[in-house]
């Protein structure tokens, strides 16, 4: 290695850390050589106007080959915003919506905003968001130059989902100002034991849990836990890769061709509570602003309870603000372990925590003192931009100067319902799981909440039907609960479709069904009347883990077709509900600001 072969290798567009991957040195040596050598990127305007006449714009992208730096400096208080990279399944347009409002909030309080974000896709990166931006990777060595070439007094990496918050502890060691909850707070909810530490110290109960680096210890683990488990990678991005094993046999698969398992990236193995409630938090706290953890204000935005039971993905789940069957206790005792983990974590900005709720016991899932994807939902329905304010705060602002110290309680029902790209893969199952699959959401909003559903669904491309015949299909673990759905859709003036066992139970009720064949006994079956449009919402729970192929292909056929389907008992008890409110008095239109 030599100052011209490192030269070459940077204009070839070589980051520090392939090069010390091919020299067998570490990232900082190679960084360290190269600033010895002065040898940094100059930036380059991108020219928007090719050439016709001069570009004004301020974007730039770094170069490694010789020529002028076209970065213009000012002596203004600088702000780094980390946008959230390429939009993907599981981190998406709601960070980016996080970060633009950081933008605008500092750019209103003076501050000059630097965004730094590789996607042309966004809104953070059209010409007017921030005062500058810069095309860069979201990688240690991109952010550090620009950092340091403009002169930044702080850098926000709280808002741009999971990439830049993997960034957050190798900026700060290399002299970075991560503003807002500090990149150790950040940790000590990432790291599983460090987490378990600080439950058991504010005494909050959490499912029964442990880590795995190899397969042996993930099947001593789930021996000791009892199945149904939940597994899933650490510091992962949207639950990629997150699986409920119900037995010895999966798990040996999910170690040996799922995850790659090591000391450094341990496997974390919960206890899976089955049936239980979901329950999104979204909080604004200025602890961190304060010497003593006692001060500041820590103000709940929103609870968000989930229509589905724990195990499908928070980005993928429809959820209900505020909550519409947790009790009074089971609200106070998530506000006060919301309030206790925010104060230990001393949270200056955005803090997300999700519980599950099961038999009135309220468990800690997890915790992430950062922006949620569902800030941007939380804002709308309340009419307070959560994510600006927390810009402020993390700028140094108290929530007392905002004028925000209080919870707000909506008086009508918000319901957030996810959108979902099957029709675009036909014969990919639809069932939901731990692994998110949305690539959108919509929002319902109604003074009731039947109504504020329905709305949820038109807007999901999945208008509910008014009447019809609903095809049920259900596994044997729903069988006991599948006739008090029914009937409710009988009430509604609906015929009752079904198969075999599921018909036998319906029967067994006082129901009236229409028995048909299973796709394997005979026809006309199931996708028979899907085609000829003759079923008009269809209700199917997979029958566990590795659904049948039957199953897979009525889903998929319900999709094709566009027949509402609901996949979950509690998915098509809200239908239902949906269903009897538009009945009931149909629907009105009102614009968001109307209900603030």
């Amino acid at each position: 290695m030599n100052s011209e072969l490192l030269a070459k290798a940077k204009s070839l567009g070589f980051s520090d850390r392939q090069i010390a991957h091919l020299t067998g040195r570490t990232e900082d040596e190679v960084r360290a050589l190269r600033r010895q050598l002065g040898l940094v990127p100059s930036y380059r305007l991108v020219d928007t106007c090719a050439a016709e006449f001069e570009a004004y714009t301020p974007y730039y992208y770094s170069t490694y080959d010789r020529g002028d730096d076209e970065v213009k400096r000012s002596d203004r208080r600088k702000v780094m915003i980390l946008g959230g990279g390429p939009n993907r399944i599981g981190q998406g347009i709601e960070f980016d919506y996080c970060c633009v409002h950081a933008a605008f909030a500092l750019k209103a309080d003076g501050f000059e905003t630097i965004m730094v974000n590789s996607n042309p896709e966004t809104v953070s990166t059209d010409y007017d968001t921030s005062d500058k931006l810069y095309f860069e990777p979201l990688t240690l060595e991109d952010v550090l130059h620009i950092y340091e070439r403009e002169g930044c007094w702080g850098a926000i990496a709280q808002f741009g989902g999971q990439t830049p918050l993997n960034l957050a502890l190798g900026l700060q060691k290399n002299g970075v100002n991560i503003i807002g909850t500090t990149p150790q707070s950040i940790e000590v909810a990432e790291d599983r034991k460090m987490f378990a530490a600080m439950l058991d110290r504010l005494g909050i109960p959490q499912p029964a849990n442990g880590l795995a680096t190899n397969e042996h210890e993930a099947l001593a683990v789930a021996r000791r836990l009892g199945y149904p488990i939940l597994v899933r990678p650490s510091f992962v991005l949207g639950g990629r890769a997150m699986q409920i094993v119900f037995s010895d046999a999966e798990l040996q698969h999910y170690m040996r061709y799922a995850v790659e398992a090591s000391p450094e990236r341990p496997v974390l193995v919960d206890k899976f509570l089955e049936d239980a409630t979901e329950v999104d938090v979204d909080c604004i706290a200025d602890v961190g602003n304060f010497a003593d953890s006692n001060e500041g204000t820590i103000v709940i935005g929103g609870m968000l309870e989930h229509i589905e039971f724990a195990g499908v993905h928070s980005g993928d789940a429809a959820m209900v603000l505020p909550p519409h069957t947790l009790t009074k206790e089971v609200i106070e005792t998530i506000r006060r372990h919301t309030h206790a983990m925010a104060r230990e974590l001393r949270v200056s900005g955005l803090m997300n925590v999700q519980y599950a709720v099961q038999n009135g016991r309220v468990y800690v899932l997890e915790v992430n003192p950062r922006a949620s994807r569902t800030v941007p939902f939380v804002s709308k329905a309340i009419g307070v931009p959560l994510a600006k304010m927390a810009a402020r705060v993390m700028a140094g602002k108290s929530l007392k100067e905002l004028g925000f110290t209080e919870e707000l309680w909506p008086k009508y029902w918000a319901v957030k319902e996810s959108v979902f790209p099957f029709n675009k893969f036909l014969g990919q199952d639809i069932i939901l799981s731990p692994e998110m699959r949305s690539t959108g959401e919509v929002m319902g909003l109604d003074a009731d909440l039947g109504v504020a559903y329905a709305k949820s669904q038109m807007a999901a491309n999945s208008p509910l039907p008014l009447t019809g015949k609903v095809f049920i299909s259900v596994s044997d673990a729903h069988k006991p609960k599948v006739a008090e759905v029914a009937r409710q859709f009988v009430e509604l003036g609906f015929e009752l479709v079904s198969t075999g066992g599921t018909a036998t139970v319906l029967e067994a009720a006082g129901l009236k069904v229409q028995r048909i064949p299973k796709l394997n006994e005979g026809r006309p079956n199931a996708i028979d009347f899907l085609k000829n449009k003759e079923i008009h919402f269809v209700i199917n729970t997979p029958s566990g883990a590795t659904p049948r192929a039957d199953e897979v292909r009525i889903r998929s056929t319900a999709v094709m077709t566009g027949t509402p389907i609901m996949t979950t008992l509690s998915g098509a008890r809200a239908a239902a509900l949906g269903i009897a409110a538009l009945r009931r008095q149909g629907y009105q239109v009102r614009t968001i600001q109307e209900y603030h």
